[in-house]
């Protein structure tokens, strides 16, 4: 009787062998920074080990271009239409792939698990020659999962030392907004965050309680997972029920802050005077509310144009040599009357 047909190892059982994650195993195996050379070399044993190898019909995809790169968001329509991040970040992405003659496939996923399968059926049918991998998890499977299909993928915001842009501003951004909280007089400061399981948003977490903290201010986190304006209300909502309201709200994004101030608008609660209030992230959403809010800016388009550059490079392809703008320019805190009190409050200042 023959024996049973041996199934090929795959990265989860090398990553449960060397009991690191499967993000660990994906950037040890691909010589990629953000771990350790410990734990690249436990990787690499537990893989010689279990007789891993890369899948070569997966590795065979990056032979023939298809002269295209590939974004997948998996975003409910509701939030992506009033997501200026991601419409900023698209913009700076097409501009640039338009001088490399490259065309982006977005497509949009309903859930994870939807998202996933695009990318596997994108691979598939070789419609695209790299991915930019957005809203990075804490235990992501995309790097796993593209590394079996072969497909090359660039990271934005990625764990820390990988490739990609806008990936190590936000302790600097944090400080920024902490320094100009405390040198208005406030102290008690919550930040309403996104989803928990979000990479981002567990490091701006810990920058804010650290630096917070560091600062002799009381500092306290609220998530708010979901469409943004929705989540933003909930949140606010939650946030002055539990008793007498922060002194300043540092919101994940423009609409979250446009949305809690309409909360605290209806309360009663006046901005800035009993509660100033911060966006993480500056557009015209910024200068239309009132008060104007205070934001932090950060080049999103500028963030675009060099994930596409590295896309195009990582695909094999030729990318246009970099425009004037150079590197993506560090964040910078836009002071409008949001938390602006007194006659420095009568215009407002960049």
């Amino acid at each position: 009787m023959p024996s049973p047909k041996r199934s090929r190892p795959t990265i989860a059982d090398v990553a449960e062998r060397a009991g690191v994650s499967k993000m660990a195993v994906s950037f040890a195996l691909n010589g990629r920074p953000g771990v350790s050379d410990a734990t690249r070399a436990r990787v690499v044993a537990a893989a010689d080990e279990l007789g891993w190898r890369p899948n070569p019909v997966a590795r065979s995809l990056s032979s023939a271009r298809a002269g295209a790169v590939g974004l997948v968001l998996a975003r409910s329509a509701e939030g992506l239409q009033s997501d200026t991040f991601y419409m900023q970040l698209i913009a700076g992405i097409q501009s640039e792939l338009a001088r490399s003659s490259t065309a982006l496939v977005l497509q949009i996923a309903t859930d994870r698990r939807s998202e996933l399968h695009m990318l596997r059926r994108l691979a598939a049918e070789r419609r695209v020659d790299a991915v930019l991998v957005t809203d990075v998890l804490v235990e992501d499977p995309r790097f796993a999962l593209l590394d079996e299909l072969g497909v090359p993928f660039v990271t934005l915001g990625g764990p820390d030392g990988a490739s990609g842009p806008l990936r190590n501003d936000d302790d600097r951004a944090m400080a920024i907004v902490l320094d100009h909280l405390r040198g208005i007089g406030r102290r008690v400061v919550v930040r309403v965050a996104g989803a928990a399981e979000l990479l981002y948003s567990q490091r701006r977490t810990a920058g804010f309680v650290v630096g917070a903290a560091a600062r002799g201010m009381e500092g306290r986190v609220v998530h708010a997972p979901g469409p943004e304006f929705a989540a933003a209300v909930r949140a606010t909502e939650r946030i002055l029920a539990a008793g007498a309201p922060p002194e300043a709200i540092v919101y994940e994004s423009d609409v979250m802050a446009a949305a809690g101030m309409t909360v605290l608008r209806r309360a009663g609660i006046a901005v800035p005077d009993r509660v100033a209030i911060v966006a993480w992230g500056d557009s015209v959403v910024c200068e239309v509310t009132e008060p104007p809010l205070t934001a932090l800016r950060r080049d999103v388009v500028g963030a675009g144009r060099e994930a596409a550059r590295m896309l195009v490079r990582a695909s094999g392809g030729d990318p246009a040599p970099p425009g004037p703008e150079g590197r993506v320019p560090e964040p910078v805190l836009v002071v409008r009357r949001s938390t602006l009190v007194g006659p420095a409050a009568r215009a407002d200042r960049p």
